[in-house]
């Protein structure tokens, strides 16, 4: 018999944004189809009608496609196991259930909610299992149809066989629950509207589903999965289970955590590939255990399910920082200008990049590769370089450490020799001019160290430290004579007091 190659499924509902744990569980499960040479399917789970979305369908596709994360069969490009929205399936589901009825597997439950309320109420009075107590099992198959054919309302539960259920998880191991544990668990409810462990199911089985790679909330739904699938006599899939992500705070992650969502990551500034190779880690680890960067064709080639760990992971915002500078020192500063220009847009900095010249890009890049050194993720940066733009001199001089530095003999006397000197200059003060115009102040006043140059970074920047002068003057010099609204170094020295 030949070997098939593995067959796997990322099946979000569309009912809200896409989360780090979900964009995990569709990472591990492309990573698994790339490695083995097998396929990964996307299928759009929304029987949840009231709560599903259209718009978030599309929204989680665009965040996925962003990621990295590709699939062979899904809803926009089709395949031969259609449909993969689970809301256009239902004639299926209608189908399967019948024949299990037919076969005597699954029966028409006709308890009302009052009753299984108090067999639920009764159970905790005493202690017990809440599960349910078999009452319509024993109705016979010829009075099952007369009841449903005179007008009464049924669900239909999963005849549960009298013995223990069990499934191998390649994270966990191998998996036993005792059938009473799961009892008979509805299929389809009395709506009409099959439940998610039924059509997940069959999804699974027609879809030719090999490994289910999901996260370990879904432990206690597999036994009842796995009971349908030997229903029908379909071969049960391998399972893993991968662990909960928690926050610092080591509960389970949430919004009180801080972003969640990786759209939320998106609009953060982070890079894709950033995100990709710290979610790799949340519960995995290449041989060796040391190494922490990845490209995704590394990722590939370096993933196994048997390296998934079955404890938690913290989900550690310094440690994405960390990945996301690295990764933002290898991508080319022209594409990293790119990708942050819209964060200088809604600051109000910049206009439209349509109207940018090669000259103002040229600056621009400049810009960023000045301050970024200094930010974890791209938004960070109008902050950071927002005195080159818009240097609030009110606010420099009420700072506490500013103003002592101003208010002292020697700074006054620094700032009034450097000012006389730069509203002097006859043109544009480059970066070597501006050293000699320093040398010079130095040598008026006797200055040296921070007694010199802080005074003058406070009348030039707002504050006592930042990026060194070489770098920043011919930002303020070329901006002003590019009409950016940034000051050349004369406009801020006489503007500052």
């Amino acid at each position: 018999m030949t070997e098939r190659k593995p067959r796997v499924r990322f099946a979000p509902s569309p009912t809200g944004m896409l989360h780090v744990g979900n964009a995990r569980t569709a990472l591990y499960n492309w990573l698994f189809a790339k490695h083995n040479g097998g396929s990964a399917i996307l299928r759009i789970e929304d029987t949840d009608v009231e709560r599903s979305e259209v718009r978030y369908e599309g929204l989680l596709i665009e965040d996925l496609h962003w990621l990295g994360l590709t699939w062979e069969e899904g809803p926009q490009m089709g395949g031969s196991h259609g449909p993969y929205r689970q809301s256009e399936r239902l004639p299926i589901y209608a189908e399967h259930t019948e024949r299990l009825l037919a076969e005597g597997k699954a029966y028409r439950c006709f308890c009302t909610p009052e009753q299984l309320e108090g067999e639920r109420a009764a159970a905790v009075a005493a202690h017990q299992p809440q599960i349910y107590s078999g009452r319509c099992r024993a109705v016979s198959m010829e009075d099952s149809r007369k009841r449903a054919g005179a007008g009464e309302l049924y669900a239909v539960r999963l005849r549960i066989p009298e013995h223990p259920i069990r499934f191998k998880d390649l994270v966990r191991g191998e998996v036993e629950f005792p059938a009473e544990a799961v009892s008979d668990p509805v299929l389809v409810r009395s709506s009409g509207m099959p439940v998610y462990n039924y059509v997940v199911a069959v999804d699974d089985a027609l879809m030719e589903i090999t490994h289910v790679i999901r996260g370990d909330d879904h432990v206690s739904n597999t036994p009842k999965q796995v009971a349908i699938y030997e229903a029908f006599g379909w071969q049960v899939p391998e399972f893993a289970h991968l662990s909960t992500i928690l926050g610092s705070d080591r509960e389970r992650l949430s919004k009180r955590h801080g972003a969640t969502s990786i759209a939320s990551f998106r609009e953060m500034g982070y890079l894709p590939e950033a995100l990709m190779n710290y979610l790799a880690l949340l519960g995995w680890g290449a041989e060796g255990g040391t190494r922490e960067t990845f490209t995704p064709e590394e990722l590939v080639r370096e993933f196994k399910l048997e390296r998934v760990t079955a404890s938690p992971a913290v989900f550690d915002t310094g440690k994405l920082d960390w990945l996301n500078r690295h990764y933002l020192k290898l991508r080319p500063i022209a594409e990293v200008a790119q990708l942050a220009w819209p964060y200088f847009e809604r600051a109000g900095y910049v206009g439209s990049r349509e109207k940018v010249t090669a000259e103002i890009a040229e600056w621009f890049e400049r810009l960023v590769a000045v301050f970024l050194p200094g930010v974890d993720h791209l938004d960070q940066l109008p902050e950071k370089a927002a005195f080159v733009f818009a240097l609030d001199s009110a606010k420099s001089r009420a700072d506490a450490e500013n103003a002592a530095i101003l208010a002292s003999d020697m700074g006054q006397r620094v700032i009034g020799a450097f000012t006389a000197r730069a509203i002097a200059e006859p043109g544009p003060i480059t970066a070597e001019r501006f050293k000699a115009l320093m040398n010079e102040v130095k040598a008026e006043t006797g200055a040296k160290g921070k007694e010199l140059f802080h005074p003058v970074r406070i009348v030039l920047t707002g504050a006592h430290s930042g990026p060194e002068f070489d770098k920043i003057i011919p930002l303020f010099e070329d901006g002003s004579a590019l009409r950016l609204g940034v000051k050349s170094v004369a406009e801020r020295a006489a503007a500052f007091f």
